[in-house]
């Protein structure tokens, strides 16, 4: 439990809030792309940030500090050639010198007592997509869903990345009218579709409502070709799926 988050962490917070938690990820999601950083860096930065900020009161003007010093030991901890310090400072328009960066990014490790390695929903999406031979399709839109629901800590912190993982994969699945749930996937994943529900649900709502946001790095990242151009599918109805165990179960 010590890797994970507190869901309500925003609740004790006195200056900062969701939305401003939205704006942060969002930009993270540009510096990644623009440094081609890998999405495991993304989601690691992220974890950090909520990992901090389950623990330390942080005031507005110092939260994007607190997130580019995350994403920095992120890239250090991920990629094989980091973006030094200086980019890092170059990217916040200079609104924070080096020192400072590097002062955040010691407080960041001592806080979350140096344990960098954990578990994020990215490296589960793989596994099963792997596991259970899945296409590039599905795991590239489950990845959107994903990185999606990093903009909203409420209602996505209390899922473990495991089960959001699953829960991607399921909508994935059902948006391209494959099989939501086969025995395969309940088995690979430990979890069958009526634990997925309520998350299914959050995921499906996020889908549909990422037009109409104002962050939208995560929906032009997933325009593109490189991910098969998940993001411009329209989403489809999981009402269906709320009735589907009840039959098997009656």
């Amino acid at each position: 439990t010590q890797h994970r988050p507190k869901p309500g962490y925003m609740k004790k917070q006195p200056d900062i809030t969701y939305s401003m938690r939205a704006i942060l990820v969002d930009w993270l999601v540009e510096v990644a792309e623009e440094y081609r950083l890998h999405s495991e860096t993304l989601y690691l930065a992220v974890s950090y940030i909520d990992r901090f900020l389950s623990y330390m009161s942080v005031v507005r003007a110092k939260l994007q500090l607190v997130g580019t010093a995350a994403m920095f030991i992120a890239a250090k901890y991920e990629e094989i050639y980091p973006p030094d310090v200086g980019e890092f400072v170059y990217i916040t328009d200079d609104t924070y010198s080096k020192k400072q960066v590097l002062r955040m990014e010691h407080l960041i490790l001592r806080v979350l007592s140096f344990d960098l390695t954990v578990p994020t929903p990215l490296s589960f999406l793989r596994d099963y997509c792997i596991s259970n031979n899945l296409s590039d399709k599905i795991l590239f839109l489950a990845m959107y869903l994903c990185e999606l629901s990093m903009l909203e800590a409420d209602p996505y912190l209390q899922y473990l990345p495991s089960h959001l993982a699953a829960s991607a994969i399921a909508v994935a699945r059902h948006t391209l009218q494959e099989e939501v749930w086969p025995h395969e996937l309940e088995l690979s994943s430990g979890y069958n579709l009526l634990e997925l529900r309520s998350c299914i649900g959050h995921l499906s709502k996020t889908f549909a409502n990422a037009p109409n946001i104002q962050q939208q790095a995560i929906q032009e990242k997933y325009k593109t070709s490189k991910y098969g151009h998940v993001a411009l599918l329209l989403p489809r109805s999981t009402d269906v799926l709320a009735y589907e165990d009840d039959s098997e179960s009656a």
